[in-house]
């Protein structure tokens, strides 16, 4: 800051208090005894730090600056501060978006179940690599190859930790130094500007593009195939749709194509649907089963979309390319961990039994839910919300659910939302206060008003829900925190 500073900004600067005279303070010694050191001289040092630059900023009013000196105020700021500070920094949180699969959320949820074997997987020891039966040293694959197997009809399968990990170890094993053949319509970017065309050039794949972006034909394919073609690989637009004037190839004819030219042939389904969505009453999504009856040598598809698993890149296909994949060395870089395994073992058992995985899979369970369903608890938590904090302006009307996570773009789902009027703070200040509550509550904001979807509400976080929300409203209307 330049030139003088002001001689009342003085005074008020030479009122705040150092940092070892705060540390030396009752109250901060009866905090120390609970909470980390480093936490709370952070702390310390962030809100007197804060005390300063509010001073300089011109704040210091006689009324304002009795505020800023006010211990109490003070020692309450320290205080919170340090929690924040000694807490996690990854943190639960309600997610009442009413997006299934929020990537900045976590995508899916685990059942129970893969949470009960996550758990024992990390409190001690495990058979990870160790063949109990024989005595010797085991793959850490075996725990769910068997099942992989038998929810694709694959020969062989092999999980690493996410699928551009996957589709990286495919093409590199497979067409390193070759051309891979891929449609023009199929060079899609996954999320968070990661594209298959850049993953494949990075494993060495050189891209041969066919077709054009609405419209490819077998011919395409056929013409491209040439001396130095390594691979053919088509990829399941699972994020976006062509509509209109469009054509493309299957993979029982690509298949069809590549197997007599002894080429393999790939495709990349990246949501990871298991059980047919038609059920539901959503889209059908490409099955890994429906790939491997096709004729696919490799499929890859992700653990936490659709399947509601963990993170993970899962390939099954031929048991001699898959082995080839085993043996490349950039295989041990990208394996999954332990834990991530138990996960996805717990995940795939309940996988084979379909009416059991709608109701313990809870990304299943969720897309499964009637707008009836959602719309009974969200009139539940209406009433709560108006006995909890009288005068709140509150309703239930129609809305729609997402997919999300990139998968079934054009799918909406009916579902029933909870529509808060903010007041006069608005509807942005109203989502912030419930986005940076305890715990943090996400919500979507439309046409100014604040909407709750709690299809993507675990039933047993609802009364969580409400005391939060409640607490929000409150302070809004009381001024507190403000």
């Amino acid at each position: 800051m330049s030139g003088t500073i002001p001689p009342e900004v003085g005074a008020i600067l030479r009122r705040i208090p150092s940092v070892d005279e705060v540390l030396a303070g009752e109250a901060i010694q009866r905090l120390l005894a609970r909470q980390p050191r480093w936490a709370v001289l952070e702390a310390v040092r962030e809100v007197l730090a804060g005390c300063r630059e509010r001073a300089l900023a011109g704040e210091p009013r006689p009324e304002s600056a009795q505020a800023l000196l006010d211990p109490q105020v003070i020692q309450a700021s320290i205080e919170r501060a340090t929690s924040r500070k000694a807490g996690p920094s990854l943190r639960p949180v309600i997610n009442a978006s009413g997006v299934v699969l929020h990537t900045n959320l976590g995508r899916a949820p685990l059942a129970s179940s893969a949470l009960a074997a996550l758990v024992a997987a990390a409190r001690g020891y495990s058979n990870l690599e160790f063949d109990l039966a024989a005595g010797i040293r085991g793959s850490r694959q075996a725990h769910v190859e068997r099942q992989l197997c038998a929810l694709t009809g694959a020969e062989a399968a092999l999980v690493v930790n996410n699928n551009a990990a996957a589709v990286f170890l495919a093409v590199n094993t497979l067409a390193s130094g070759r051309e891979v053949i891929i449609s023009r319509g199929e060079l899609v970017e996954i999320g968070d500007s990661f594209r298959i065309p850049d993953v494949m050039t990075s494993a060495g794949g050189r891209l041969r593009e066919v077709g054009t972006t609405n419209r490819t034909h077998l011919a395409d394919y056929e013409r491209a195939i040439g001396p130095e073609t390594g691979l053919i690989l088509k990829v399941h637009r699972s994020n976006f749709q062509l509509l209109g004037f469009t054509a493309e190839v299957d993979a029982a004819r690509l298949a069809a194509l590549a197997k007599p030219r002894n080429l393999p042939i790939m495709e990349d389904l990246g949501s990871g649907a298991l059980v047919d969505l038609s059920a539901y009453g959503l889209r059908r999504e490409p099955l890994a089963a429906d790939a491997i009856r096709a004729g696919v040598d490799v499929v890859t598809f992700s653990g936490d979309k659709l399947l509601g698993g963990p993170q993970a890149g899962i390939l099954v296909g031929r048991r001699e390319l898959l082995a080839r994949l085993r043996r490349n060395p950039l295989a041990r870089t990208v394996r999954i961990d332990k834990l991530c395994l138990a996960a996805l073992e717990a995940t795939l058992r309940l996988a084979r039994e379909p009416d059991r995985a709608r109701q313990e899979i809870p990304v299943l369970r969720m897309l499964s839910l009637s707008a009836a369903a959602v719309g009974a608890r969200a009139e539940a938590l209406a009433a709560g919300l108006r006995a909890a904090a009288p005068g709140v302006r509150c309703v239930v009307e129609e809305g729609t659910s997402e997919v999300g996570g990139g998968a079934l773009p054009l799918q909406a789902l009916p579902t029933r939302v909870l529509s808060l009027a903010p007041g006069r703070e608005g509807a942005g200040a109203l989502e912030a206060r419930l986005r940076t509550g305890e715990p943090p509550v996400l919500v979507r904001v439309q046409d100014q008003r604040v909407l709750l979807d709690l299809r993507t509400v675990a039933p047993e976080d609802d009364a969580t829900l409400l005391a939060a929300v409640a607490a929000v409203l409150t302070a809004a209307r009381t001024g507190d925190g403000a």
